[in-house]
């Protein structure tokens, strides 16, 4: 690999990390590697599910408190740090661009939405809630357990009773 990273078909992304530079293009590397237990989150999440508009400039990746990890230069990688008891709550893999990854599920991304709103803006929180609720396959019943459970119980009763 150290060849081939040489002769520029590969690309070392950190230590003992290489990629195809094809790849690259693609941007979504196997986050698995690179962020060890991390999962995907916030906006990179919600642009994965498609219930916002906005683009990332980065990949949000939550992590388990405490931890220390080294980031690559590349991807550009924005590590949330999140305390033990709610870190796997609606955890769930998939596969994204033939990469499998962990994400959080559109429950939780709206809880975290809402949960975050006066960071990432009124506005953006207000189209995720509004493109979670106009799903068929929406699931109140555990958004409110999961709302429950990171304390946004109360904000999302009230967005809930705005949009129905």
């Amino acid at each position: 690999m150290l060849d081939e990273a040489r002769e520029g078909n590969m690309v070392c992304i950190r230590r003992g990390v290489y990629a195809k530079a094809d790849q690259l293009a693609d941007a979504m590397i196997d986050l698995n590697l690179v962020v060890p237990s991390g999962i995907l989150c916030y906006f990179s999440a919600w642009n994965v599910h498609e219930l916002t508009t906005s683009l990332p400039q980065s990949y949000h990746v939550a992590v388990k408190r405490g931890r220390k990890i080294v980031l690559p230069t590349y991807p550009l990688i924005e590590l949330h740090h999140i305390t033990d008891d709610l870190f796997e709550i609606g955890l769930e893999e998939r596969l994204v661009s033939n990469y499998k990854i962990r994400i959080y599920d559109v429950e939780r991304c709206v809880c975290d939405a809402v949960k975050y709103r006066n960071k990432i803006g009124q506005d953006v929180c207000a189209e995720i809630v509004k493109n979670y609720l106009s799903r068929p396959t929406r699931d109140i019943s555990k958004l409110m357990d999961y709302a429950n459970k990171l304390r946004v119980l109360s904000i999302i009763k009230k967005y809930l009773e705005i949009q129905l």
